[in-house]
This record gives structure tokens, sequence and C-alpha cells, in this order.
């Protein structure tokens, strides 16, 4: 079982001179439901379907099986999802030996930046660039199947 374990953070300063790669994704949702999303995502030109599970109680780590498709198939899919599409540009930035991926979310999420790094264990050290804010793992309104349901926006 492929278990990711990942932090969340808010996005307080300048990160996209720091990026040394960025992409588009369109994602989104067959079932939002708690502790079962299927998503379906676009990433410039490659499309994805992606299980996750329950997350733990520090919402962490959890369940994540993720299947590349071709881009044909996935925007096939995307017409069966809820309503709701998530629109963000993904910037990668290096910290000591970790990558952070850094959203930067459009439409109803526009002004949203969060911040995420995998991490091999719950309690890997990693380095925080100075960008990072507040921790927001295991917050569900910052997750995305929550909020293509509940817009940034509208808080």
């Amino acid at each position: 079982m492929a278990q990711e374990i990942e932090r969340k953070f808010l996005v307080i300063g300048e990160f996209k001179s720091s990026a040394f790669a960025q992409s588009r994704i369109v994602q989104g949702y067959i079932s939002s439901a708690r502790g079962r999303t299927v998503r379906v995502r676009i990433r410039d030109d490659k499309g994805y379907l992606t299980i996750k599970g329950a997350s733990n109680t520090s919402g962490t780590s959890r369940y994540e099986w993720e299947k590349e498709l071709p881009l044909s198939e996935a925007e096939e899919l995307m017409r069966l999802c809820e309503p709701g599409i998530i629109d963000k540009t993904r910037y990668l930035v290096r910290s000591g030996k970790h990558v952070f991926e850094v959203d930067e979310f459009y439409g109803e999420n526009e002004g949203l930046i969060v911040a995420e790094v995998e991490l091999a264990s719950e309690d890997e050290a990693f380095v925080k660039p100075d960008f990072i804010g507040e921790e927001v793992t295991g917050d569900i309104r910052y997750y995305n199947s929550q909020l293509m349901k509940k817009p940034y926006k509208t808080w």
C-alpha cells in the first residue's frame, strides 16, 4: 500500500524566483467523499487518476494510488466529475533535501497559495523556506476536494 506523508503550509512570501519548475493543473473529483476521494487531473499534457484514502488523526499520512492516463482519457473522465474544478499552477522549490510543491490557485480559490512537502516519515526533519507561514496540515478546508465544494473566496 502506497502511503503519502506530507505537511501543508500557507505561503506568506515570494517563492516564484526560487522555483525550478512549474506546471498548470486542472483537476476534478469523481468522488469527493471524505476518506475515499477519486481525482482526475490534467497536468500540462498528461492525465492522472488518483485514489486517496482517509487521513490519519494528524492529517499527515494517508493511502494514495495514482496512475498516469492518456490525455484523451483524462479529458473524458473530467466530464464525470462533481461540480467544481480546481485550477492552479504548481511551482517546485527546493529547500535542503526536499522539494516543496507550491500551489497558486485561480478562479473561486484565487488568493490562496499553499505549499506541501512530502516526507519519508511523519517526524522527518526538513528546512522551511522563508516563504512558509502557518501550518494547515489536517485542516480539511485546505484539501483540494473541499476547496471545490467550498472555495476559498467564500470563507
